[in-house]
């Protein structure tokens, strides 16, 4: 097969392959003729288009004709655009197609081995993190983990010691501020980490004790605080705390857990023109069977649901998370208009070279990692998850800010699906699931699950029960490419001036 149209009503269908000019290819009984090159995951016209006629992908308009297109053309930037343009009024009309709860799969026990804290929280690691509350001690942080690492080698029950970098902390204002003291409370209240040393210089903005208001309650035996300026050898006193925390630590063990204490980000980046069949649409029958087993997902990335938005919005399970979802698109929409820049300026030029043509085509795409089932909750920016289900989450499409987003909402893990292929690991497990098997092949020091074999004949059921079974070893403590690596980073949104 060298097409593959995704519903009746396309007039486009992907290329599984490079197809080349003059080459014969079928759809069914249609016999088409290339009119010319067309990359693997790209659109061929499979009938005439006019000029300024809908390209049709997905069931759902992706954009016009800028030209008439012949069958067998290509379809990308050189002769179609957007649909898309300014900002829109929205009315709830709830679905009336039943969705079929979906079920975990009956040959897997729906149980993992975690961490079970002291306030019934679990962690899939048990980790100790030093979270700096400004830039101006990211290198000590990063020394006394370090040291820490060292001193503790080998120390039962405990995997490892981390430092969380970022660029903020002070010099902040308003907004901005309380954005980085609630990413890093949100952080510091994480459940994979079993003690946590929140490491402040003593003159920010963002200091001990602010971080401590938004904190709010905490375990004194599992977060410490340290300020550099109020000690002598700051070094030394922060692994001799982070040595405290560890012995802390030594009382967690794995045990069984159910699946509904499993929080699940869902996330994609560097996307191509089979993401949304095969690495998309996985996670998103993981998602349904998440949910259905009572567990939570949640779903970001904001701007890449603009032109897919309505059918999230009519998903909402009643009026109330409906005017949420709309207050979501619509803040993002005023954020991007506030900077004088364009709202529908995506997808990237590393989504266009994968076959992705416009906005609508990839949050099509990309909102498949929700699944089919309702919309429970919105999330504002360094919100936490209150209820089980799927969840959407206010964040941008930049890859490292939605995941420490993400982790800061609660999940102990992230689903990362990728067409280009991307190193990037969060400071909880990160897991990537490629779309296509020629990235899981080249890049198999990132990638960790290959869903590109859906388009070599293996059904969705099928992969569906074995990524099942592979995130919960991940959970259970199977370490992701990104960890093995040691790529765990964080990134804060910023949106105000700085002083």
């Amino acid at each position: 097969m060298e097409l593959l149209r995704l519903n009746d009503a396309d007039n486009v269908a992907v290329a599984l392959r490079d197809l080349k000019e003059g080459e014969k290819v079928h759809l069914g009984s249609l016999e088409i003729t290339l009119l010319e090159d067309v990359p693997g995951g790209h659109k061929v016209a499979v009938s005439d288009i006019a000029e300024k006629e809908n390209v049709v992908k997905y069931g759902f308009p992706i954009g016009q004709a800028t030209e008439a297109i012949a069958s067998g053309a290509w379809v990308h930037t050189h002769n179609m655009h957007t649909n898309l343009s300014g900002t829109l009024s929205y009315q709830y009309s709830p679905s009336d197609q039943e969705r079929k709860a979906q079920k975990p799969p009956k040959r897997t026990e729906n149980t993992f081995w975690g961490y079970r804290r002291e306030d019934g929280k679990v962690g899939i690691r048990n980790e100790i993190w030093i979270v700096p509350t400004v830039s101006c001690v990211n290198r000590i942080a990063e020394l006394i983990a370090r040291e820490a690492r060292e001193a503790l080698k080998g120390r039962l029950e405990l995997d490892g010691v981390f430092e969380f970098k970022h660029p903020y902390g002070c010099s902040q204002m308003g907004e901005d501020q309380l954005r980085t003291q609630e990413i890093l409370a949100d952080l510091i209240q994480h459940p994979n980490a079993a003690g946590v040393l929140v490491l402040g210089l003593g003159c920010e903005n963002s200091n001990v004790g602010e971080i401590k208001k938004v904190l709010g309650e905490y375990n004194e035996n599992r977060v410490k605080f340290l300020v550099a300026q109020e000690v002598e050898d700051e070094l030394a006193a922060g692994v001799e705390i982070v040595q405290q925390l560890a012995g802390y630590a030594q009382r967690f063990r794995r045990e069984k857990c159910p699946i509904s204490d499993l929080t699940v980000g869902l996330k994609c980046g560097g996307s191509d023109g089979f993401s949304g069949i095969t690495a998309n649409p996985l996670v998103g029958v993981f998602s349904d069977r998440l949910t259905a087993a009572g567990g939570a997902t949640v779903l970001t990335e904001v701007p890449e649901m603009f032109g897919a938005e309505t059918l999230l919005m009519n998903r909402a399970v009643d009026e109330g998370v409906f005017a949420k979802t709309v207050r979501l698109v619509n803040d993002f929409k005023d954020y991007y208009a506030s900077h004088k820049q364009p709202i529908y300026e995506n997808p990237s030029p590393g989504n266009k070279t994968g076959g992705i043509t416009t906005l609508e085509d990839k949050s099509l795409g990309c909102t498949q990692k929700g699944g089919t089932s309702d919309v429970v909750d919105v999330l504002e920016y360094a919100g936490r998850v209150n209820c089980r289900g799927l969840n959407l989450l206010s964040a941008p499409g930049n890859d490292v800010v939605a995941a420490t987003a993400l982790a800061a909402a609660g999940c102990q893990l992230i689903l990362f699906t990728t067409g280009r292929g991307t190193p990037l690991g969060t400071c909880v497990p990160t897991v990537k699931i490629s779309s296509n098997s020629g990235l899981y092949r080249r890049k198999g020091n990132w990638i960790d699950f290959d869903a590109g074999v859906l388009l070599n004949g293996m059904s969705m059921e099928d992969l569906a029960d074995e990524f099942w079974r592979y995130v919960l070893r991940v959970a259970s403590g199977e370490m992701t490419k990104a960890e093995n690596l040691g790529f765990r980073e964080i990134a804060i949104f910023k949106n105000g001036v700085t002083l």
